[in-house]
């Protein structure tokens, strides 16, 4: 296991020294899912729940998560993203999501992709509570990340 890189040589919280990092292009797709009836993916898929186009809306608050992260993460970095995607695709007992991040960098956006999966199924589940008490929200993770 590698040493954790949010500890200084005291033990204590400390964002990491990116500084002397080069500046590289960087990529990180995360996803999750969020469980629901099947009556409710039909509402979702005939834009029938009252709030509103929930997909989209799900897609929009899961961007601005990304953008955000670093005002909801302790000691992450704040970066200027050159690119973030939220899909969601409707699966027979719920919605699968997937983000993907991009940034020229000096660190990586993994936890932007998080981030975005995160609020986004949270955002589903907010639109849809209504008419199914019974989602659950998980498997959220990072499937890959690379820089180039």
């Amino acid at each position: 296991m590698n040493e954790l890189s949010h500890v200084n040589r005291e033990g204590e919280a400390s964002m990491v020294d990116v500084t002397d990092k080069p500046v590289v292009s960087r990529v990180a797709t995360a996803s999750g899912f969020i469980e629901m009836q099947a009556e409710t993916i039909d509402l979702v898929n005939e834009n029938k729940i009252k709030k509103g186009d929930v997909l989209t809306v799900a897609k929009i608050a899961g961007i601005s998560a990304a953008k955000q992260t670093s005002a909801l993460i302790p000691l992450c970095h704040s970066l200027s993203l050159s690119h973030v995607s939220v899909d969601c695709v409707q699966k027979q007992n719920g919605i699968l999501l997937s983000s993907t991040v991009k940034t020229a960098g000096k660190t990586g956006v993994e936890m932007e992709a998080l981030c975005a999966v995160s609020v986004a199924a949270l955002t589903l589940y907010d639109m849809c509570k209504a008419v199914d008490k019974t989602m659950i929200i998980g498997d959220i993770a990072l499937e890959s990340k690379r820089k180039d």
